[in-house]
């Protein structure tokens, strides 16, 4: 099975898009939701780029390393920005994004 040599960058995915809609939809209840906008934007766009990253790589695409390098950027900058905001759900978010985006490296490098 293709995915089975990507299961780990997989999983890292799974968990960083679950932790990213999840600090997304906590971002939208903070009293000053206007201060969440950017968190907000790159939760989603983080979200979406693991989700189809594990949808690639699942499939053996030949494009997984050039989408899982792609991902590894869009999860450092999530995680820099939910790291700027004290809530826990940032914080558990920030570091979802900073394993997701080493896990996306090594799995573009192999």
């Amino acid at each position: 099975m293709p995915h089975e040599q990507y299961q780990a960058c997989i999983d890292a995915c799974t968990r960083c898009a679950q932790a990213c809609r999840h600090c997304a939809a906590s971002c939208l209840q903070e009293h000053d939701v206007q201060k969440m906008t950017e968190c907000i934007r790159l939760d989603l766009d983080c979200a979406g780029i693991c989700e189809l990253s594990v949808a690639y790589m699942s499939r053996g695409s030949n494009q997984s390393r050039e989408l899982c390098a792609l991902c590894a950027q869009i999860c450092e900058r999530c995680a820099e920005e939910c790291a700027r905001h004290h809530a826990q759900h940032c914080q558990q978010c920030a570091q979802a994004c900073r394993d997701c985006a080493q896990a996306c490296r090594q799995m573009a490098a192999a």
